[in-house]
């Protein structure tokens, strides 16, 4: 089941969210299997994410490779909250 992942850190700039984008595309993980969206938006000292995923294993999957990231990168990402997806439009 599709599931859709919502992230609102208390504090991610613009730079630390770039700095993980460049990291996760070193790693190998820029375009992870099972990710069907990926958006960012806000204000530039504050910016959250929200993702659509095939499935919560792939989130899971991804979250491996992304949590260690953020860590080193000083970004607390909160909990996210995740839901079943009740539609999409593309």
């Amino acid at each position: 089941m599709a599931i859709a992942v919502y992230f609102n850190p208390e504090a991610m700039t613009a730079g630390q969210y770039d700095q993980t984008m460049a990291a996760l595309d070193a790693a190998g993980a820029g375009s992870p299997a099972g990710r069907i969206h990926h958006s960012s938006f806000g204000e530039p000292d504050h910016l959250m994410v929200y993702d659509i995923w095939e499935s919560a294993e792939a989130f899971a999957t991804f979250g491996e490779t992304l949590g260690p990231i953020m860590a080193q990168l000083g970004v607390d990402p909160g909990e996210p909250s995740i839901m079943p997806l009740h539609n999409y439009i593309n």
